[in-house]
């Protein structure tokens, strides 16, 4: 369906820039976006998704607001303390943009439900900081063959990667691209959680946002999609880089 005038002008800005245009933000619209984990980094990435005007956001969390999350994970107020965390992000995504149909699942992801979770989505984005529920998605994603953008945050770094394992197993072994088991092979011996180490607030909504924004790329067709690469941002030099991810050939879930 055409936008109505007052999805024009809420759109207005996306719909001049030419790699968007109405075209693309009627792909938009007709999106289905999973978010795994409302916390850190999934919060910034559903506010702007929303704002983006995706037609369709799952929201996939099973835990509460606390009080500690405030620090970072800015789509909560003090009120919401105490309450689920998607149905809080439901109601403030509600009346960011009331166009968006909301999916909220309270669930935690594991490798038995993962492909079930995930299968009526276009478009995954995992923002948790649980390894056994990024390995989860990760092989859901190959197997149904849907993008998965990656998002990670610790004291002071960053990094982002957009996985496209599933979307390429068929094609030639030259043409493959990684799935987040190629950079990350195992749990690592010597986890450093957030809430050990700590994680200042405003980068969870650097990694946070730059996701989302990989996720627009992705459903527009506007500039260069992300796989096969692995981007790191360091906060407190202000530097970032863009590292080459291949695939690996002895991989357990795409080698």
């Amino acid at each position: 369906m055409p936008l109505n005038p007052d999805q024009i002008e809420r759109y207005a800005r996306h719909i001049v820039l030419k790699e968007i245009g109405g075209p693309g933000q009627a792909k938009l619209r007709a999106a289905s976006v999973l978010i795994i984990g409302v916390g850190g980094l999934g919060a910034p990435a559903a506010l702007y998704l929303a704002a983006a005007g995706v037609g369709r956001l799952g929201l996939l969390d099973h835990d509460a607001v606390a009080l500690s999350n405030l620090q970072r994970q800015i789509l909560f107020r003090s009120s919401d303390v105490g309450r689920p965390k998607i149905d809080a992000a439901a109601d403030a995504l509600s009346d960011l943009n009331p166009d968006v149909a909301l999916d909220v699942r309270l669930a935690r992801l594991s490798a038995q439900n993962a492909e079930a979770q995930l299968a009526d989505f276009d478009l995954i984005l995992d923002g948790t900081d649980d390894f056994a529920t990024r390995f989860a998605a990760n092989a859901a994603c190959h197997e149904l063959a849907k993008p998965l953008i990656s998002g990670a945050v610790g004291r002071w770094s960053g990094q982002i990667a957009t996985f496209k394992s599933g979307l390429t197993k068929e094609g030639p072994v030259e043409a493959r691209l990684p799935c987040y088991r190629c950079l990350v092979r195992d749990v690592p011996p010597d986890i450093e959680t957030c809430e050990a180490v700590g994680v200042v607030g405003a980068l969870t909504g650097v990694i946070g946002a730059m996701m989302a924004l990989e996720a627009v790329k992705e459903i527009t067709g506007a500039g260069e999609s992300m796989a096969g690469r692995l981007m790191i941002y360091d906060g407190l030099s202000a530097e970032a880089r863009t590292v080459s991810l291949p695939p690996d050939p002895e991989c357990p879930v795409c080698g």
